[in-house]
């Protein structure tokens, strides 16, 4: 089977409350599995594994929790894609944290290469059947930070070139640039796998979220035919955006989701219709993908939106009130190719 699954934040993002990485939750990797799906990818933030600052000096003890993701996910069969959500000089997400500029600096540049060659070193023996890369989540747009084409795909491939130098078969994923949006056919030729995000309209999917600078004062939405950036949003104008991932597999180069989902204040039937035409077209690219998340604000338990109907008899981790969109579910589980 193709590549399905979810996002997990047990190493997302180092602050007052997380302070250390949580270890993986079984029980939901148990649900994962159950599900019929084979794909974790873990975003993690390189300030967890870092010691007193120093980019080049890496904290074993936090290093084993990844080890130990892995183990769980080997139990169960499935894939474990790591991805560094925050690298140094660089994160979509409060980015005015980093001291150093990815993109600029050289100091964070190298210290980048040199955390995947560790990792790389570390798991050299581990199959890419069980294991693969995601170099950095969601590049800025252009001109960001002082990001060009022409700087992330040097830095992309001499980071590539450094990790094959240890691990020649590892397989490795690259984030699309602007946020996922934008595919890199420059990029064609590197022989990984391209990652596009399914977030589009993102007036739909961040309707409200507090994170997102352009989601104040949008009308409720509607799908389909909400209005959006000049556009009207349906079947066709995704398809229509998905067209440079598509002229991307024409050159040879697999593409993937990495992320996409709605948030929680779209009302679900909305979200539900929109979920469904989005993959029914995954499913005729022959795409494979990963929901940001499995439980919370985009996920298929306790997502929050208004309007759902949980399934609640025979709660699947009673203990914790995990409450099911059992509809969503079926949509993902029907839009999978064997």
């Amino acid at each position: 089977m193709k590549k399905y699954g979810f996002n997990f934040l047990w190493m997302f993002s180092k602050n007052k409350k997380n302070k250390k990485p949580q270890p993986p939750n079984e029980k939901e990797l148990d649900l994962v599995k159950k599900m019929g799906f084979n794909f974790v990818r873990v975003p993690t933030d390189y300030r967890f594994w870092i010691k007193d600052d120093n980019y080049f000096d890496p904290d074993e003890k936090i290093l084993e929790y990844i080890d130990s993701y892995l183990e769980a996910c080997h139990k169960r069969d499935l894939h474990l894609n790591l991805n560094i959500h925050r690298a140094p000089g660089y994160c979509i997400n409060r980015n005015d944290l980093e001291t150093h500029n990815l993109w600029q600096d050289k100091i964070a540049q190298k210290a980048f290469i040199y955390q995947w060659e560790t990792f790389s070193e570390r798991y050299k023996d581990i199959s890419s059947d069980r294991l693969s890369f995601d170099l950095l989540n969601e590049p800025p747009g252009i001109g960001q930070y002082g990001m060009t084409r022409d700087i992330h795909e040097k830095i992309m491939r001499k980071t590539v070139k450094a990790i094959r130098a240890i691990d020649p078969d590892r397989e490795i994923y690259i984030d699309g640039l602007g946020g996922g949006n934008i595919a890199m056919p420059e990029l064609a030729d590197l022989d990984v796998i391209q990652c596009a995000r399914g977030y589009q309209p993102m007036a739909l999917t961040h309707y409200k979220a507090g994170w997102w600078n352009g989601g104040e004062d949008l009308p409720e939405p509607e799908y389909p035919g909400m209005k959006w950036h000049n556009k009207t949003w349906n079947k066709a104008t995704l398809h229509k955006f998905y067209k440079p991932w598509r002229e991307l597999e024409e050159q040879g180069v697999d593409v993937f989701i990495g992320e996409f989902g709605c948030y929680n204040k779209t009302d679900n039937q909305t979200a539900l219709r929109w979920f469904a035409e989005l993959l029914d077209l995954y499913e005729q690219y022959g795409w494979g993908y990963a929901l940001w998340n499995f439980r919370g604000p985009f996920g298929i338990f306790n997502h929050g939106r208004p309007g759902t109907e949980y399934e609640t008899e025979g709660l699947y981790i009673p203990e914790e009130n995990y409450k099911l969109d059992r509809e969503l579910l079926r949509l993902l589980q029907q839009h999978r190719l064997s």
